[in-house]
This record gives structure tokens, C-alpha cells and sequence, in this order.
């Protein structure tokens, strides 16, 4: 994905482009003769500009909604590996065996899942690790009132990790369809296009119109890149929340 070199860099190359654009319609088409086309240029623009608008409030407001959701996704699946830890001193048969895997699904998740997930490939260590702890749950024997109730709320826990952890799984292979990418750039283009069009008496007001356009699309649709995919690229979720799981695990040991 994008990183923030990469975000500069395009702003620039836009913003560049532009702007010659404007420079080359102008030899083209001299800014005297298009006074009497502003009429029809301004409706248009007024048209498509407020579409377009619409259209990149809602795309950003989609795409930053589905990255809150898998940022808090990943939170509640820290949480539940947090209480099967807990759970598990409750379940002396396997206490040492299911705190074990717990920390050891916590370091997968870092170290593997992570990185994984940000070359866009599909972590399978903390999923191994997952169908282990499932095995040891069920294995218990249960002796006591006390133990049945551990148990009960550890496979329901355990239910919830592996919910999430798909979750999480689907959220990093997730992208925005391509013909929404098309909406979105073939909108800016003819947004621009349609300000540069634009006959505007003074030469330096048309070329501040044109540069501020261009730099609020660029960035709004920079910014629906990067939080389209939530676990690559400059703008991504962290894994702070299982990272303070470890510590959690560790410091409680």
C-alpha cells in the first residue's frame, strides 16, 4: 500500500499536472474567448461538483467506518484472549497448558500475524495455535461446580476469539471494488477538468481555484486509500492492543 512518501509524491505529481493542464488549455483556448461559455461551464460545474462531492463524503466516511470497525475488532479479540487467560486459573488440569497457549497466540499474533497481514498474505501460526486451545478446553474433565462454570465461560470466550480472529482475517483481505475507484477518478477528473475549463478574468484567482481543487480531491481520495485497507501501508491499526495483552500475560506470570 501507500506510504507516506508515496502520499507526497502523488500530491505533487497531481498537483503538477494540473496546472500544466490549465497552462496548455489556456495556448489552446485563450481565456477571452471562453468568457461566454462560463455560463454553461459554471452549471456543469456546479453539478458535477456537487455530486462528486457527495460521492467522496460518503466513499471517506464508508471507508473510515470500516476501519474503526476493524480497530475495535481486534480490541475485543485482545480481550478475549485476556479472559481465557484469566479463565484458565479456574481450570487447574490445564491451567499451565491454556496460559501457555494464550501467550503463545499473543506472540504469533505480533510477530506473524502482523507483518503477514501487511504484505496482504494470510497468517496461519495463531490459527494453529487457536485449534490447539480449542483441544485443550474440551479435553478437560471437569470436577467441581466451580470448574464446570471456568470452563462454560472459557469456550465461550474461546468462541469469541476465533470469531473475531476471522473477522480480522476478512477485514485484511478486504478492498474497495474497483468500480468505485473508477466513480472516484474519472469524478476528479472531470471536476478539474470543468475549474480549468472555467474562463476567469483573472489569471491568478483561476490558478488558485484550479491548485486548491485539485489538492482537496487529492487528499481526500489519498486518504480513502490509505484507510481502505486497514493492516497495510502508513495508515494502519496497530498491534498495540495485543501487544499489551502480552505484557498483561507476562507480568501476571
Amino acid at each position: 500500500m501507500l506510504s507516506l512518501t508515496d502520499n507526497i509524491l502523488i500530491v505533487i505529481v497531481t498537483m503538477a499536472a494540473s496546472l500544466l493542464f490549465m497552462v496548455g488549455l489556456n495556448r489552446i483556448w485563450p481565456v477571452k474567448n471562453r468568457h461566454s461559455q462560463n455560463d454553461l461551464v459554471g452549471w456543469q460545474l456546479s453539478v458535477l461538483g456537487t455530486t462528486y462531492a457527495v460521492t467522496l463524503g460518503f466513499m471517506l466516511y464508508t471507508g473510515w467506518t470500516n476501519f474503526t470497525a476493524a480497530n475495535l475488532n481486534v480490541e475485543m479479540e485482545a480481550n478475549a484472549l485476556r479472559n481465557i487467560y484469566r479463565l484458565a486459573e479456574g481450570l487447574p488440569q490445564q491451567r499451565t497448558q491454556i496460559q501457555g497457549l494464550t501467550r503463545d497466540y499473543a506472540d504469533a499474533v505480533v510477530m506473524h500475524d502482523w507483518p503477514d497481514m501487511a504484505q496482504g498474505r494470510l497468517p496461519e501460526d495463531s490459527h494453529l495455535i487457536n485449534e490447539n486451545m480449542w483441544k485443550s478446553i474440551l479435553a478437560i474433565r471437569v470436577a467441581s461446580p466451580s470448574e464446570t462454570t471456568a470452563e462454560d465461560h472459557a469456550l465461550s470466550e474461546l468462541s469469541t476469539l476465533t470469531l473475531h480472529r476471522r473477522a480480522r482475517l476478512l477485514q485484511s483481505t478486504y478492498r474497495l471494488p474497483g468500480i468505485f475507484w473508477s466513480v472516484l477518478l474519472v469524478g476528479g477528473v472531470l471536476t478539474v477538468l470543468s475549474v480549468s475549463m472555467f474562463g476567469s478574468a483573472s489569471p491568478r484567482i483561476h490558478t488558485m481555484q484550479v491548485f486548491s481543487i485539485t489538492l482537496l480531491v487529492t487528499l481526500v481520495m489519498l486518504s480513502i486509500a490509505d484507510v481502505d485497507r486497514p493492516f497495510r501501508g502508513w495508515v494502519h491499526i496497530s498491534d498495540y492492543a495485543f501487544t499489551r495483552a502480552q505484557m498483561t500475560m507476562h507480568d501476571s506470570n
